[in-house]
């Protein structure tokens, strides 16, 4: 499967998920690496930070920033995750995802990171504001019976809120459940300068038969 422009190659059997917008891709004249973290608990609730300051704030996001470097990705989203909310977490890649912008010269290359458990008090910085969610049943896979809200749920899980997509980027609605399914995958959005999903394209492993 031929991926869109910038995307990294993945070593591993693909399917298209999603796709849409105008037909061509916005030009970009070079490449900036990024992380993305998210610490998600018995496949009920997400944790998230509010962004504060800077590029994207007010949205709801992970956890995550620039690779340093002389840094790996990992390394960098280990860094992030304690920098951002005060914890650490046995985090695994579960994705990638690159996004452009039109009218600026760098694209972005976001490794995407999950962990199932953590230690730590989850604080507050400068950068973000934590907050859990609940990951409501249209996010999660009917098909996998350790990824369903059909189960007696957490203890207070019933008062959380849900996942504000309203307030997220735009194109979190196409890989959050790709995510929250356990499935690697791949996605590309470009954006206009004014933060509106311009063309789309994202893909993931096949569901196991």
């Amino acid at each position: 499967m031929a991926l869109p422009p910038g995307l990294s190659y993945y070593d591993g059997p693909l399917v298209e998920t999603a796709n849409g917008g105008v037909s061509d891709w916005v030009e970009y004249k070079n490449v900036k690496a990024y992380t993305n973290a998210f610490v998600i608990v018995d496949d009920t609730k997400v944790l998230l930070g509010l962004k504060k300051r800077g590029f994207g704030r007010g949205l709801w996001n992970g956890f995550g920033g620039k690779v340093d470097l002389g840094e790996t990705p990992l390394q960098a989203a280990v860094r992030e995750l304690e920098e951002e909310a005060g914890i650490t977490a046995p985090l695994e890649q579960c994705g990638t995802l690159f996004f452009a912008v039109d009218g600026v010269e760098a694209a972005f290359n976001i490794d995407v990171f999950r962990a199932h458990e953590y230690t730590g008090t989850i604080t507050e910085s400068d950068e973000m504001r934590p907050q859990w969610f609940s990951i409501q049943g249209d996010l999660l896979p009917p098909s996998k019976p350790s990824a369903t809200l059909d189960r007696a749920p957490q203890e207070g899980i019933a008062a959380l809120p849900p996942i504000p997509l309203e307030q997220m980027w735009a194109d979190d609605e196409f890989w959050l459940p790709l995510m929250f399914a356990r499935r690697y995958f791949v996605g590309r959005a470009d954006f206009s300068a004014d933060n509106k999903m311009l063309k789309w394209w994202f893909g993931a492993a096949p569901l196991p038969s």
